[in-house]
């Protein structure tokens, strides 16, 4: 009687014990992505319905939007009620929207809170950064505000930094604040530069671009410990360039140039990385297609699998 005992106690031991391994193991997805809407998502002439439609094919659980304003009209918080999620305005016409609740926020409004269904809190960051002066049309002398033409990558470095290092660094001290209390944190936005990860000597061998450049938002946002997730999942800038400004001019056009600029960043390790996709108007640029698509930017989905707490 006591061996028969003691084997069901045994037995129940290693039940409870798979029992807690499959709770650590347990997983969800969760699908962030950036929207520059162009003035409301209505600039183009397409109602606002298109801009859900994005977001809906992207499959999207949060989102940070960009110029989300027509006129005096907030579009994404219009958008949330059709979604029937929630709204949070951070200024500056910039908001999150996100199908799970949103529970408070950073000191300048440059992140939010959100409770995730297992009553994570994760911090979900979006930025605007200042549009000009704009270095791949200072270096490929395209006029654009009155700033002067250059050459150098120090000199497109300079420029950079007086453009949008003051808001890279006041953002920057958010996240490092969420990342010391080992909170996940994701920042979406319009960076209004492109990535060091893409101006490279490589690229610029193949004549995409003119030069290297270690542009310093995306450098310092990577140094501050958040990963690419476009560019992590797609590690090769030459194959997938990813380009997202802009879906209104053709790559050949001399009074434009195309770039990635629009970005999903992640504390979570890149193994977490699921999916990533551009979206946009046609299948030669994006991996998920909305025609006709909205608004001057190209839209980023980053899928991340996320552990459940046991």
């Amino acid at each position: 009687m006591k061996i028969v005992m003691l084997k069901l106690m045994a037995l129940l031991l290693v039940v409870v014990s798979v029992g807690v391994v499959e709770a650590k193991e347990n997983e969800f997805s969760l699908r962030i992505t950036t929207l520059n809407m162009y003035h409301g998502g209505v600039r183009l002439g397409q109602p606002l319905s298109q801009s859900v439609k994005a977001i809906q094919a992207a499959k999207a659980d949060i989102v940070g939007v960009q110029e989300t304003h027509a006129g005096n009209t907030d579009n994404a918080e219009a958008m949330a009620k059709i979604l029937g999620w929630h709204h949070f305005a951070q200024g500056a016409r910039t908001s999150v929207i996100s199908k799970f609740p949103i529970v408070g926020h950073t000191p300048r409004k440059w992140g939010v809170h959100i409770k995730l269904p297992d009553a994570t809190i994760v911090h979900f960051y979006n930025a605007h950064l200042n549009h000009i002066p704009y270095q791949p049309y200072q270096l490929a002398r395209i006029p654009y505000g009155d700033y002067p033409f250059i050459k150098t990558e120090k000199e497109a470095i300079n420029w950079a930094k007086q453009a949008r290092g003051g808001q890279t660094e006041r953002l920057i001290g958010e996240i490092s604040a969420s990342l010391k209390a080992d909170t996940v944190c994701f920042l979406t936005g319009d960076f209004n530069e492109p990535s060091h990860q893409d101006w490279t000597e490589k690229v610029a061998a193949t004549g995409r671009i003119p030069i290297k450049v270690d542009y310093p938002v995306t450098k310092t946002v990577t140094e501050a410990g958040l990963h690419d997730g476009f560019r992590s999942f797609y590690s090769d800038p030459i194959k997938y360039p990813g380009w997202t400004w802009t879906p209104t001019t053709k790559p050949t056009d001399p009074k434009d140039r195309h770039d990635r600029i629009d970005f999903v960043f992640s504390s979570l390790p890149v193994k977490a990385i699921r999916f990533a996709a551009v979206v946009g108007e046609a299948k030669e640029n994006a991996g998920i297609v909305v025609s006709p698509w909205p608004t001057d930017h190209r839209s980023v989905v980053v899928e991340y699998s996320l552990e459940t707490p046991p």
